[in-house]
């Protein structure tokens, strides 16, 4: 099965709700960065949630989401699209603990308590949408919760799991995101609330076959569910050689000077996909010239 999300509306337009299957995409991610079981956790559920978030945009809008909670794995970073193209990198990608008390990934230790989730919207207007709002429990879900209700005013419900073969690939990832809009009636969200805290995990979900669809038919019914759109999802990098020479240029003629006399050529690599870039002599000078 191929990842993607699906955009649904439920109870008459009262609910909005994103399911995902991010498994290929996010052990993509693993593979690039080299990611170790706890990182990979944590980058995966960023990935995941950011994934949906882009989903809500339109057009070449575009999301960057930061989360820097103070722990060992330093800031990890998401950027995400309305096309569901999604790519993300970790400051330190070797980070592991062993399971903690639950048996589950220690993720909120590698993240951190202390910082901030940081969301960032290119709408293509004059001035970008910030949203900053404190870490509260550094295990992801809980944190975008509280970004959705205190940042963008909308009582949510988010949910993204990994799971991690013994040899560190992903065998299984996803989630989930469900809004109230105004005029839900508090039966209906009653009634979310018990099926989000009494289902099974959504990594296990995603493990045991269950499809995007499947996901929210269980949380919200099927009989009250509308699917709008099913978006294909995947890792994309858009860096290139050109992308970086246009980077090298706006360094100035002194930079590239020293380039060129002292380290007699150059090498890029892009964060987020590893991908390395090298300038000769030749390319370098060029550059200046240009």
């Amino acid at each position: 099965m191929n990842d993607h999300l699906i955009k649904a509306t439920a109870f008459d337009g009262m609910i909005r709700a994103y399911a995902i299957r991010s498994t290929k995409t996010v052990e993509e991610a693993r593979r690039r960065q080299g990611t170790w079981a706890t990182a990979s956790a944590a980058l995966g559920r960023t990935i995941t949630i950011t994934a949906m978030m882009g989903a809500m945009l339109k057009g070449e809008d575009k999301i960057t989401v930061k989360v820097e909670g103070g722990g060992p794995l330093g800031a990890i970073i998401v950027d995400g699209n309305a096309k569901g193209e999604v790519r993300g990198y970790v400051s330190n990608p070797h980070v592991d603990f062993e399971l903690n008390e639950k048996g589950k990934l220690d993720v909120s230790r590698a993240v951190g308590t202390e910082g901030t989730l940081s969301v960032v919207k290119d709408l293509g207007l004059k001035e970008n949408f910030t949203g900053q709002v404190p870490i509260v429990s550094g295990e992801i879900s809980e944190d975008f919760t509280y970004y959705f209700a205190k940042s963008e005013q909308i009582p949510s419900a988010a949910g993204a799991g990994v799971l991690i073969n013994p040899d560190h690939t992903v065998l299984a990832s996803g989630g989930f995101l469900i809004q109230v809009l105004p005029g839900a009636e508090d039966e209906t969200i009653a009634s979310i609330e018990n099926k989000i805290t009494t289902i099974p995990s959504i990594s296990n979900l995603i493990r045991d076959g269950k499809t995007p669809t499947e996901i929210l038919d269980i949380i919200v019914g099927k009989d009250n569910m509308k699917i709008h759109q099913t978006l294909s999802v995947q890792y994309t990098c858009h860096c290139s050689k050109e992308r970086i020479s246009l980077g090298i240029k706006g360094l100035g003629t002194e930079e590239i000077n020293k380039m060129i006399e002292e380290d007699h050529g150059a090498e890029a690599t892009c964060h987020f996909c590893n991908e390395r870039y090298t300038f000769d002599l030749e390319e370098l000078e060029a550059l200046k010239t240009e």
